[in-house]
């Protein structure tokens, strides 16, 4: 069997369509499955309306070989994704009792004796089916495969859907279609604008294997190449290497590698331990610490202060504010290092800012520091931010674990 170069995915949910959420799904999988080589030929985003799902099914296989649906695998009575795909297949849905017994000792996991009446839909499936784990959640996924097509369904919530397709399905079809297959590398670039970076790698744009792309994200700049053909790796690797060379330092990590993971290694393998004290994101920093599992193992925590009074009953002098005001140099490096000696760490971390609050005169708005005090003494940056609290909390606090990393690296 060959699938078409074209392949369909469906986002399912009313909530979708009602725009209270954003379909970030599609958008995910689309990605993936061009790296495969599969390009997507349309997006649908269908309510969980039985009827009218079941014409999108219908449509979207007298089109494609290949359909991967997300959404609508829940336990309550408005997710028929999977009575859908098993009318239009012509099946009968019949309860697996091995995926019964799975989602029984989940719920045993968490102290529940007893799983609710509506969850045993979610052990339901059809011969042409197979289940794809879900150690994330309570509802596997789908893998059905009838006259030559695949139709994948996946849960909706990206928690869910993003492992179950980086450790089931995307693995599944690479074996399935290895033909298809690419080699991609994406590097992450931080403390550079998306202009200067694209006006520094510009030759690599023109090129035709390996292909470049530049993308803007919440950790910073991404550079994703893709390339194809018996020797994909070394020509990857050659590229790589020449963009290293142009960008120097500011490459911090590549693929699925995140800022607070590397940060975590790094702060292990050297036997540190970090404090953060933070005016600035109002907690952001100390989060995205947390989203590595083994922050727990160096990070021994964080104070969050909204005033002046706060900052200096937990350890600020009185004398380094009213010299230097609350946003300078000099109060986030006294900051770091009150926060180092409180908590009895090798490193202090702050971040001091405004994020567009009002009130504030309009020569420091947008204009941030980062304090770091470590066995080598104090230092800051002066970082500039985008004036407006929702957008600048991440964008300051990955900059100050950019500067941590930078340190530690150093």
């Amino acid at each position: 069997m060959t699938v078409q170069s074209q392949a369909e995915i469906i986002s399912i949910g009313t909530e979708l369509l009602m725009g209270e959420i954003v379909d970030t799904n599609a958008r995910y999988l689309a990605s993936e499955l061009r790296l495969m080589g599969i390009e997507v030929g349309r997006v649908t985003i269908a309510g969980d309306h039985k009827a009218r799902l079941i014409d999108v099914f219908r449509d979207a296989l007298s089109r494609t070989d290949l359909i991967l649906a997300s959404g609508g695998l829940g336990p309550t009575d408005d997710d028929n994704t999977r009575n859908c795909l098993a009318e239009v297949l012509g099946e009968t849905l019949y309860l697996d009792t091995a995926l019964e017994q799975q989602l029984r000792g989940y719920f045993a996991r968490f102290g529940r004796r007893h799983m609710p009446a509506n969850n045993i839909r979610q052990a339901m499936l059809i011969p042409s089916a197979r289940s794809i784990p879900n150690p994330n959640g309570t509802a596997p996924g789908w893998w059905a495969e009838k006259d030559g097509k695949i139709i994948i369904l996946i849960p909706g919530p990206p928690r869910e859907m993003e492992p179950m397709w980086r450790n089931e399905i995307r693995p599944g079809l690479l074996a399935r279609f290895p033909g298809k297959v690419s080699l991609t590398r994406t590097l992450k670039i931080f403390g550079m604008s998306e202009a200067t970076v694209n006006e520094m790698v510009t030759p690599f744009f023109h090129m035709d294997n390996p292909t470049l792309g530049i993308y803007a994200k919440a950790d910073g700049i991404h550079l994703r190449l893709i390339s194809r053909g018996d020797n994909a790796a070394g020509l990857i690797e050659d590229i790589e290497r020449r963009i290293r060379d142009i960008l120097k330092g500011h490459i911090w990590g590549t693929d699925e590698q995140s800022l607070p993971s590397n940060i975590a290694a790094l702060m292990l393998q050297k036997g540190l331990s970090l404090a953060t004290f933070d005016t600035g994101t109002g907690g952001a920093i100390s989060n995205q610490i947390n989203e590595s599992e083994r922050a727990y193992q160096y990070y021994r925590g964080g104070l969050v202060a909204s005033s002046d009074g706060l900052k200096i009953t937990r350890g600020l002098s009185t004398a380094i504010l009213e010299k230097h005001g609350p946003i300078s140099a000099e109060t986030a490096e006294a900051m770091a290092a009150a926060v180092k000696d409180r908590f009895n760490t090798d490193i202090g971390l702050s971040v001091t800012g405004i994020t567009g609050i009002d009130g504030i005169s309009e020569e420091i708005e947008g204009i941030a520091y980062i304090g770091l005090a470590d066995i080598n003494g104090m230092t800051s940056w002066r970082q500039a931010i985008i004036p407006r609290r929702n957008l600048a909390r991440n964008q300051l606090a990955n900059a100050a674990l950019f500067r941590l990393w930078e340190r530690l690296k150093a």
